[in-house]
C-alpha cells in the first residue's frame, strides 16, 4: 500500500483558479548510490505523474532520478464541472499508484 497525501478543495466556484497538492512516500532511489553490502542500490523512481478531471488531463509531468525522495506536487487548474480529479503515477519496477478526490463546482 502507497501512502498518498491530496489537498484539494471540497468545493470551487465555475472559473475559480485552484491549488491542487500531492505528496507520495517513495524513496525514488537514482540507481547511482552505494548499499551497505558495497553494491548499487537499483534504481526504483517514479517515472510519470498524470492528473485528471472528469477523465481529460489537467496536468502531467516526467519525474528523473533527480528528483527527491517523497515527491511533493502542487499545481493550479480551472474549476470547470464538478467531477472527479485523478491522480496517478507510475515508475520502475512496475510501481502504479492512483487516488481521487470529488470536487463540487457551484
Amino acid at each position: 500500500m502507497t501512502n498518498v497525501l491530496i489537498n484539494a478543495p471540497k468545493t470551487a466556484r465555475r472559473g475559480e483558479l485552484i491549488e491542487l497538492k500531492t505528496l507520495i512516500l517513495h524513496p525514488m532511489e537514482t540507481g547511482f548510490r552505494p548499499g551497505t553490502n558495497g553494491g548499487i542500490i537499483p534504481r526504483n523512481i517514479i517515472q510519470r505523474f498524470v492528473a485528471t478531471w472528469n477523465g481529460t488531463e489537467i496536468f502531467s509531468m516526467d519525474l528523473s532520478p533527480a528528483i527527491s525522495a517523497n515527491p511533493f506536487v502542487s499545481f493550479f487548474t480551472v474549476a470547470t464541472e464538478s467531477g472527479r480529479v485523478a491522480f496517478r503515477w507510475s515508475g520502475d519496477e512496475g510501481f502504479l499508484a492512483e487516488e481521487s478526490v470529488t470536487i463540487d463546482v457551484v
